[in-house]
């Protein structure tokens, strides 16, 4: 009989006050959306770290009769110089820290060059002459490039040490900042969200204060009283989290998968499996916003 009455006043509860559960539900679907998204993004820069971090290759270059650095004075690296990298290579202070590596001359350097800018102006522009011939060195720990950095860098034939690291950082940077915005935003609409539902709970236990005194005479204790008010704040932001996770799995679904990642094979894309585990944390943090917040606003504003 208790449940059916809580139920009731359920659903009068949110029949009277449609336009606010709205709001509710449209508000936590917002903040909500944020939250996920953050989460999200996160979870995408970890994706793409642990993608080309295991990619990542330092490139030793060797003099051309162009290079400028200090190592190169004497012109263009020798095939002494070259057997003198390569031992180097595979000595076993450094060898340890090689997964693999590949010399790429620089014949090979100007058939990269034009795969790669095949449809640009640039492709007719470069001569062989003007490449360097390379070592490209997988690491097994892509933190342990300092180490190359130090042995290669002075080594004679040796124009310099590059870490492809170093490209891919500006990239995580501005993405890490764009996970901040969405953290930053994601949090005021949460506030947002939990003082509107405080807001709207209050309005709703004030418009039916002389049914909620009746039930106190009759003998009804506070926790009946203002469960039905709790509860109506909680499905409302359940349903707004319920709505932020179709609008995130549509996004990866329809966006990510059909359209980024068919447009770019050789990057690594979160999946529509991040959205099952991004879900329930929306679903619970709905939850306690919106319990909390009615708790509290009926605590001070519902005197029974």
């Amino acid at each position: 009989m208790r449940l059916g009455f809580i139920l009731g006043e359920i659903g009068s509860g949110l029949r009277r006050n449609m336009s606010m559960v709205i709001s509710v539900i449209l508000v936590t679907l917002v903040s909500l959306t944020f939250v996920g998204a953050a989460f999200m993004l996160q979870k995408q820069i970890d994706v793409m770290k642990g993608y080309w971090y295991d990619r990542i290759q330092v490139s030793i270059f060797l003099c051309n009769k162009d290079s400028a650095s200090p190592s190169c004075a004497a012109g263009a690296v020798t095939d002494e110089q070259k057997k003198n990298i390569q031992t180097l290579l595979d000595a076993p202070d450094i060898k340890q820290y090689v997964k693999n590596s590949q010399f790429e001359t620089q014949d090979e350097a100007l058939q990269h060059f034009h795969e790669q800018y095949k449809d640009s102006p640039l492709d007719g522009s470069i001569t062989v002459d003007q490449l360097q011939a390379s070592f490209r060195i997988g690491l097994t720990d892509p933190e342990k490039y300092s180490i190359f950095q130090e042995r290669f860098s002075s080594v004679p034939g040796v124009d310099q040490v590059v870490d492809q690291r170093k490209v891919l950082e500006p990239l995580f940077k501005v993405m890490n900042g764009a996970t901040w915005f969405a953290v930053s935003i994601a949090t005021l609409m949460t506030v947002a969200a939990a003082l509107l539902v405080a807001t709207t709970i209050r309005l709703s236990a004030f418009s039916r204060r002389r049914e909620t005194g009746i039930m106190r005479l009759v003998g009804a204790s506070k926790s009946v009283v203002q469960l039905p008010f709790i509860l109506e704040g909680v499905i409302a932001a359940v349903i707004g989290a319920g709505l932020a996770c179709v609008a995130l799995w549509a996004f990866t679904k329809f966006a990510i998968q059909d359209v980024f990642v068919p447009a770019n094979p050789g990057v690594a894309f979160i999946s529509v499996a991040q959205v099952w585990w991004v879900g329930p944390i929306l679903i619970g943090l709905s939850i306690v916003i919106a319990g909390l917040s009615s708790w509290l606003s009926l605590r001070k504003h519902l005197k029974v």
